[in-house]
């Protein structure tokens, strides 16, 4: 096993030995360009890591590791598109840069070259990838379609909300894991099981980014603070809030959450005190830590070795570690 910040450069390496420049520019170009922005890259090293938890070397895995990170990117360039946010990890995002047009068609084929790294591997392998990975694919789908239905709704409930970033975030940290394990040959019940616990950490992990996104530093953060309180987003925050406040301070907030000023700053602060002094702040936090505890849960039922069990536990706690 090695530490996480070698996985990231085993990645990066292999990630700019790829030759994706091609023609035509425009097509490719920003391909290149939101796979070179950086973040933690945190999908393929949870993938690289599987691997040498089941004892294959990472190596074997690094296509893998690959098809998730682009497919994570595509799933990126059209999430900005449809939220129309101006950045993407401190940069502008792919359609400002270039266009609309260019951003759709781009991340079309990102998808395409996502699948194509899974043909590396063996027919049996290759098959169990490709089908975890087209099972995933369409519920990020699904995921990103019920986010948008929630913004015009005002009866989402906590269990939809979960099941919602379940979709569209957990699932994916869930499949780079298994894909992991599905390199390198493990069972079925240890496959399951990093499933499980990529699932219970991706939950954690999303609820963090609700959280990141209302009280985050934006030199740290890397995105727009506030854009899902100016997009009206319904997340575990608002539901919590709706829960806790009086009828009055309810209606203030469902008032704030139907409308979108030209200028939201005074929209965010006010929204933003709501969360904390309803205890909305509190209760995601909490939610934050059980759904961590979770996935450290489903250490005790894998057949690997108690030191690789913390290595898989600090990982989540570094994870669940981001800085406000």
């Amino acid at each position: 096993m090695h530490a996480i910040n070698q996985y990231q450069d085993f990645f990066i390496s292999y990630l700019k030995a790829q030759s994706i420049s091609r023609e035509p520019k425009n097509l490719y170009d920003p391909i290149i360009y939101i796979l070179d922005l950086g973040g933690k890259r945190i999908r393929p090293v949870l993938t690289l890591m599987a691997a040498e938890v089941f004892d294959v070397n990472y190596e074997k895995a690094l296509p893998a590791a690959m098809a998730v990170e682009v497919f994570h990117n595509f799933s990126l360039v059209h999430d900005d598109i449809m939220d129309e946010a101006p950045l993407r990890r401190g940069e502008v995002t792919v359609h400002e840069k270039w266009d609309l047009n260019t951003g759709i068609l781009s991340g079309d084929a990102m998808l395409i070259l996502a699948y194509q790294y899974f043909e590396q591997y063996e027919a049996p392998v290759f098959m169990e990838l490709a089908k975890l990975f087209s099972k995933t694919a369409l519920e990020v789908c699904e995921g990103q379609q019920w986010d948008v239905d929630f913004e015009t709704r005002d009866d989402v409930t906590i269990a939809e909300y979960l099941k919602m970033i379940e979709y569209k975030t957990a699932v994916l940290v869930a499949a780079a894991m298994k894909m992991g394990a599905l390199v390198a040959g493990t069972t079925t019940e240890n496959a399951c099981l990093i499933y499980e616990f990529g699932l219970y950490l991706g939950l954690a992990f999303q609820l963090q980014d609700d959280y990141l996104d209302a009280f985050g530093n934006p030199e740290t953060f890397g995105k727009q603070v506030g854009g899902d309180i100016i997009e009206n987003k319904k997340t575990y925050l608002y539901l919590k809030a709706m829960e806790f406040s009086s009828d009055d301070v309810s209606d203030k907030l469902k008032t704030l959450f139907a409308t979108q000023p030209t200028d939201s700053t005074a929209k965010i602060e006010i929204v933003k005190e709501i969360f904390n002094t309803s205890g909305a702040s509190k209760a995601t936090q909490q939610a934050m830590q059980d759904f961590t505890f979770k996935a450290f849960e489903t250490l005790d039922r894998m057949d690997i070795s108690k030191e690789k069990k913390e290595i898989l536990k600090a990982f989540g706690e570094n994870l669940m570690g981001r800085k406000v």
